[in-house]
């Protein structure tokens, strides 16, 4: 379990152990069991309906379904269920077992009492549940990722920067700043002792200028080939699972440098349910590669989270 060693640098709960990791081979053995259901089937709208509908036939009345979903909304995801005030979008980030976002979203006929308790055992799990106002396609991060993504694109095929440059850009500039606190706060900053007025005043008429295309541009052969090449070549010869490990390190320092989740330094948490799930409830993923967590209580759930996550005081 490639996971096992990142997560454990951040803190374990007592007794937490990969081998109590629970796999099914169907939604029904999952429904009738969870005390929250994680779905996470590939992204393609009907089968994520079908596995909701299966799940929504057996599961608990009151038990919260939560979609994994990077872009599709709610409300197309509710449609023809039984109990569709129980569904949601909660979209986490890889490696999910890392890091602590997670975007909740309802849709038209989400129950308020779905969001809160939805919150409640994100933030248990110690991950970040980020509430989106209105329902929209993408949500929030994914719409901030995509813009800078095909800016890429078009400095890639225009020949400005090749891949590792353009990683670079971002690694050893924009990026530290904003893991730090985030691209407005960044430029709050940047307008010194006047803040943000200041940098609107000095810096604002550039947002006039055609420096940036929002549009893709066409995936050519050869700006494919490019994209595919110039990943190749800063792989330089190292496997996904070795690029993963380095990864989940550089992502395990700079939490634990941070105290364990970047919301323990920032914004504080929104005001939620007092307590988690009722005891004894398991929560699990939807699919064929259902899961339940290693981790014991006093998680609140019988020993039975939605995957393993670092401790905090208690």
């Amino acid at each position: 379990m490639r996971a096992w060693p990142a997560v454990s640098r951040l803190g374990l709960h007592p007794g937490a152990d990969p081998d109590r990791l629970a796999f099914v081979d169907t939604v029904d053995a999952v429904a009738r069991t969870a005390g929250f259901i994680q779905e996470a089937v590939p992204e393609d709208l009907g089968a994520k309906r079908a596995v909701l509908a299966a799940t929504d036939e057996v599961a608990g009345a009151d038990v919260v379904i939560a979609s994994s979903t990077s872009g599709l909304r709610p409300t197309a995801l509710q449609a023809g269920l039984r109990h569709p005030g129980r569904v949601v979008v909660g979209h986490p980030f890889n490696p999910v077992y890392l890091l602590p976002l997670v975007e909740v979203v309802a849709g038209e006929r989400t129950t308020p009492d779905a969001v809160d308790r939805t919150r409640a055992v994100y933030a248990d799990l110690d991950m970040h549940p980020l509430i989106v106002r209105r329902e929209t396609d993408g949500f929030v991060a994914d719409r901030l990722l995509e813009a800078v993504w095909r800016e890429q694109l078009h400095l890639l095929a225009e020949g400005v920067a090749i891949m590792s440059e353009l990683d670079e850009a971002l690694v050893y500039g924009p990026g530290l700043r904003w893991a730090a606190m985030g691209t407005n706060l960044t430029y709050h900053l940047g307008g010194g002792e006047g803040g943000m007025r200041h940098m609107l005043t000095q810096f604002g008429p550039a947002l006039a200028w055609p420096w940036a295309r929002f549009e893709a541009p066409p995936l050519t052969e050869a700006l494919t080939a490019a994209l595919v090449d110039g990943t190749r070549d800063q792989a330089a010869g190292r496997s996904v699972a070795e690029l993963e490990r380095l990864r989940d390190e550089a992502d395990a320092d700079r939490l634990a440098r941070a105290g364990g989740a970047r919301r323990r330094g920032g914004s504080p948490r929104p005001a939620g349910p007092a307590t988690p799930p009722a005891a004894g409830a398991r929560a699990a993923a939807a699919g064929p590669w259902a899961r339940c967590c290693a981790r014991p209580p006093p998680c609140g759930r019988g020993g039975r989270g939605w995957g393993p996550r670092r401790s905090r005081p208690r």
